[in-house]
């Protein structure tokens, strides 16, 4: 949508705040948050003209005949939230509808990481992100990904972004800085192409964004010192305590399948530091946790759980993001010029919201949507990205013994349940016919990647513990972060099945039991996301949970965990389509122990 920018409406605001103008909007007589003082004012009126605040305060002198009054008595008023990190593609909707399904719960500016798309599509994906985001009433602030792919050398992506790639990327409208730098080796090694990247950010003015994951001390230092101002990665109150300490920005994530804040939050709560450096963020969110728990509304209720004080959370999820990201002039605050995107709530501390204005236009009421929101039209070339070499057979599955009978030791990928990390173990597996078995006893089933870019043939099988599979086989081409084909299963005929019917439907979740579909969700955009209505999907979702449970499924979220497995950047063992990865020492291991 349209914005209006401040230099243009300078007198305009002036004359509106003096009466000699009318208001468009008057939000009267609430309780505001003020992120500003940090105090809770009362009886206090917000008048807007055009999409910007021109008063807070007494207003009664703008109001006119064609004023639209809303009524904040007995509520409060605050910012409209602010999401710093999330990946949109993780919530399987396309900006369109993941917009239409967060603002209703108040989220009114997002910060995108579009690295998933990035690693499929290149720039083109990219571009199609931000070029969707202009028509929406939903600010969206861009990071351009900085690993694509995340790990080189590890893993074979549909793309890769060069330094000429990020430096012309960051040139665009809406390209507010770099993505997540979880290259935190080529960080520390002083790598040429990372430290490129990172180099023409600062160069142009715009931050650089962390994923240090486990960083501590001085080998955290020097990650701060190459310019990366912001981390999100933090699991521990140590590790927020040490980014505070060092001036960095602490993202707290309370995601869907990790939910970081009860530790991390600890950092103010327990030590006691200041909290104008931490931001709260989501980081990814599957389109049901957004519609049955809400988005930013929730994860600033969930620090108020913790024992943060609501006008606190409230600036972590407003002001402080903005002021991270440079913008705290246009947004983040209710104040005298910036834009009108405030929240009405019936209640502080349960972050109830009642209603929604964007760009000052009452978007929403009591949880629904009143505006319309049209999708666009997307190129043929974004549904049509699964490319296997052939259709994949059973005995591509098959793990092959150094031996013909016996046991056999090999390193396990351990899946912790609500977290981003792994464990490495290693489990002793009966071998039968030179054939390496599962053991369901063990609850250490097969795990395969199949590429799904290039046509390399590329499969690499290993095997994963903590999901409790029982039977049959679960595919996704959702796989972080280069997003190839991840499947994992006790039937090599049913892994094979599944696999297949993904390549056939462009992308998606698949759950296969005795060679039949028994759930499935269609992602057919870069085999990422669905253009249906949220809650299209959501149903599409709750069948396939059905499904993992049939199959014996025993983890709360199960998508999240099996799309990471791939994930070489997180310690501690992940598997790509080239082989399985250590990631403390940060090189392939034999699957053998």
């Amino acid at each position: 949508m349209k914005r209006t920018r401040i230099e243009e409406v300078t007198k305009l605001l002036v004359n509106t705040a003096l009466g000699r103008e009318k208001a468009d909007l008057i939000v009267k007589g609430g309780t505001l948050v003020n992120v500003n003082s940090g105090e809770l004012l009362e009886d206090v009126d917000i008048a807007v003209k055009k999409d910007r605040i021109a008063i807070v305060g007494e207003a009664s002198h703008t109001l006119g005949n064609k004023t639209l009054v809303v009524d904040a008595k007995d509520k409060y008023i605050a910012p409209g939230f602010l999401d710093g990190h999330v990946h949109v593609e993780s919530s399987m909707l396309t900006l369109t509808q993941f917009a239409r399904t967060i603002i209703p719960h108040g989220t009114t500016t997002v910060f995108i990481d579009p690295h998933e798309i990035a690693n499929v599509l290149g720039l083109k994906g990219i571009k199609l992100m931000i070029d969707e985001a202009k028509n929406l009433p939903l600010k969206v602030f861009v990071c351009i990904p900085s690993c694509v792919p995340a790990a080189p050398g590890f893993e074979t992506s549909g793309a890769e972004l060069t330094v000429g790639d990020v430096t012309e990327a960051l040139r665009w409208d809406g390209a507010i800085g770099l993505g997540e730098v979880m290259n935190y080796p080529g960080v520390l090694n002083c790598d040429g192409k990372m430290h490129g990247k990172i180099q023409a950010t600062l160069g142009c003015g715009k931050v650089v964004e962390g994923h240090a994951n486990n960083l501590l001390n001085a080998e955290l230092a020097a990650y701060i010192a190459a310019g990366i101002s912001s981390c999100h990665e933090s699991t521990r109150a140590i590790d927020g305590v040490q980014r505070l300490r060092l001036g960095m920005y602490a993202m707290i994530r309370e995601a869907s399948a990790w939910r970081d804040l009860a530790q991390v939050i600890k950092c103010v709560t327990e030590y006691g530091l200041d909290a104008r450096h931490v931001c709260l963020v989501t980081d990814d969110r599957h389109c049901e946790t957004l519609l049955k728990n809400g988005h930013m509304d929730d994860v600033v209720r969930r620090a108020i759980e913790e024992g943060v004080d609501p006008v606190v959370a409230v600036q972590m999820a407003t002001l402080n993001t903005a002021e991270h990201f440079g913008i705290s002039r246009d947004i983040g605050n209710v104040a005298p010029s910036k834009y009108a995107d405030i929240l009405v709530l019936d209640d502080l501390t349960k972050v109830k919201v009642n209603a929604v204005i964007a760009g000052g236009i009452v978007v929403a009421k009591n949880g629904k949507l009143l505006i319309d929101m049209v999708l666009p039209r997307y190129p043929a070339t974004v549904k049509k990205t699964i490319h296997l070499k052939k259709p994949v057979k059973p005995k591509d599955f098959m793990v092959k013994a150094p031996s013909k009978k016996g046991r056999v030791k090999v390193h396990v990928i351990g899946i912790v349940e609500g977290k981003a990390i792994t464990k490495h173990l290693q489990g002793t597996l009966r071998v039968k016919n030179g054939e390496v078995l599962s053991s369901m006893e063990k609850d250490i089933v097969k795990v395969a990647v199949v590429e799904r870019h290039k046509r390399t043939g590329n499969i690499c099988v290993g095997f994963v513990e903590g999901f409790g599979l029982k039977k049959g086989a679960v595919a996704s081409s959702v796989v972080h972060d280069s997003h190839n084909i991840i499947v994992i299963g006790v039937s090599d005929s049913d892994m094979a099945t599944a696999v297949n019917a993904l390549a056939e439907v462009g992308g998606g979740i698949v759950a296969i039991q005795n060679g039949k579909t028994i759930g499935l969700v269609e992602l057919p955009m870069a085999g990422l996301m669905s253009d249906e209505l949220p809650e299209i999907v959501c149903r599409k979702i709750e069948k396939l949970r059905k499904a993992w449970e049939k199959l014996g499924c025993i983890i709360e979220s199960p998508f999240m965990s099996l799309s990471l497995l791939a994930l070489p950047v997180i310690p501690e063992l992940r598997i790509t389509d080239k082989g399985l990865v250590d990631v403390k020492k940060f090189k392939f291991i034999s699957l053998f122990a």
